[in-house]
């Protein structure tokens, strides 16, 4: 027969010498955790230095801040915010129900044709949708030099406006819902 053997320790967890909450707590502070803590404290010093100066101001500069631009700055970016998340939603929702729910020759391309937005950086669409689609960019001078047009005779959007800009952000960020209303339509 085997002798199974169990060694006594007290009732209660860590109760031998160095094993407390407190000597856990100054293990858990070792150079790894304090190098880390002082990077993160640099990289969020911009911020720090922003918010302080937001809640603490020095001299008029936030009193002219508010007396000229903030209010436009805060409505449209609610405006772009609200636009942008409309956009999304409506842009990405629609696609995946159409590639999910519906049958058409070419469908499976435009399953992967839709995710490419997530391919080009953000900066490198509004740069170059913005040098083809403005005033001196191409399409708009081809436009001119075939029908004739001088600067008055037509109208195109202003690709630097506030609407501009939505149209932009949502079709760079349409294929994040796009991919989460796919997977959703996929498992009814």
């Amino acid at each position: 027969m085997a002798e199974y053997t169990t060694s006594q320790t007290s009732g209660f967890a860590g109760a031998g010498p160095g094993t407390g909450a407190a000597s856990h707590r100054a293990r858990r502070f070792n150079a790894w955790t304090v190098s880390t803590l002082v990077i993160a404290l640099l990289v969020a010093m911009p911020v720090l230095v922003i918010l302080a100066h937001v809640f603490f101001p020095s001299g008029e500069v936030w009193q002219h801040l508010v007396s000229t631009v903030l209010g436009r700055y805060l409505s449209n970016t609610v405006v772009l915010s609200v636009s942008v998340a409309v956009g999304t939603t409506l842009i990405g929702t629609a696609c995946a129900w159409l590639v999910v729910m519906c049958r058409f020759p070419g469908r499976r391309l435009f399953e992967w044709a839709l995710l490419l937005p997530l391919a080009v950086p953000t900066y490198v669409i509004a740069y170059a949708y913005t040098d083809f689609l403005q005033f001196a960019g191409p399409l708009q001078s081809a436009l001119r030099d075939w029908f004739g047009w001088e600067f008055g005779d037509y109208y195109f959007p202003d690709i630097r406006s506030l609407g501009g800009a939505a149209l932009l952000i949502t079709m760079v960020l349409y294929p994040y819902v796009y991919l989460l209303a796919r997977a959703s339509f996929m498992e009814q």
